[in-house]
C-alpha cells in the first residue's frame, strides 16, 4: 500500500496585513455582494479580481429558479475577464459572502465547479491566482493558488 499526503497550506491574516490593493479588492467584493441576485438562497456572494494589467473586475452571484442555471460570482468574474481581457492574467481574487439581512460575513470558499474554473484559468495563464477570502471573524484566508483547495484537480483530458 502507498500513501500520499496532500497539504492545504494557506495563511489566516488580519485585514491590515493585506496590501492596500488587496484591501481595496476585498472592499470591492463586499460592495458588489450587495447587488447579488439571490432570491432563492438569500446568500449574497461578491467576487473581485485584479488582472495583471491593473484592471479590477467585480461580480456577484446570479441565481435562477432552475438552480443549475445560476452562476457563482467567482465563475462569472473569471469568465468575463477571460472574454474581455484574454491577455491579462488574474493576479488576485477576493471572495466574500453573507446571508441577506445579516451584518456578519459567512465563512465560505469556492464551490467545486468554481475551484475547477480557477484551476482552468491558472492553467491557461500558467500563473497561480492568489485568493483572499473574508471570514466570519473578520480575518482573511490568504490562499496562494488553487492547489491548496483542490489538490487532486482535473488538469488534462488526455491523462
Amino acid at each position: 500500500m502507498t500513501k500520499d499526503n496532500t497539504d492545504s497550506i494557506f495563511e489566516i491574516l488580519d485585514i491590515q496585513d493585506l496590501s492596500t490593493e488587496e484591501q481595496s479588492l476585498l472592499q470591492t467584493a463586499q460592495e458588489i455582494s450587495e447587488k447579488a441576485y439571490a432570491p432563492y438562497s438569500n446568500f449574497q456572494v461578491g467576487a473581485a479580481v485584479m488582472l495583471s494589467n491593473g484592471t479590477v473586475l467585480k461580480s456577484s452571484n446570479q441565481e435562477n429558479v432552475s438552480f443549475p442555471a445560476g452562476v457563482c460570482a467567482e465563475h462569472l468574474v473569471l469568465s468575463y475577464a477571460g472574454a474581455n481581457y484574454p491577455e491579462s492574467a488574474p493576479e488576485c481574487l477576493a471572495i466574500v459572502a453573507r446571508r441577506k439581512g445579516e451584518q456578519s460575513w459567512a465563512n465560505v470558499s469556492p464551490c467545486g465547479i468554481c475551484r475547477q474554473v480557477i484551476n482552468e484559468v491558472e492553467n491557461r495563464f500558467k500563473h497561480k491566482i492568489k485568493m483572499i477570502i473574508l471570514r466570519e471573524d473578520g480575518r482573511v484566508y490568504s490562499i496562494p493558488g488553487i492547489s491548496a483547495l483542490l489538490p487532486l484537480k482535473f488538469d488534462d483530458l488526455n491523462s
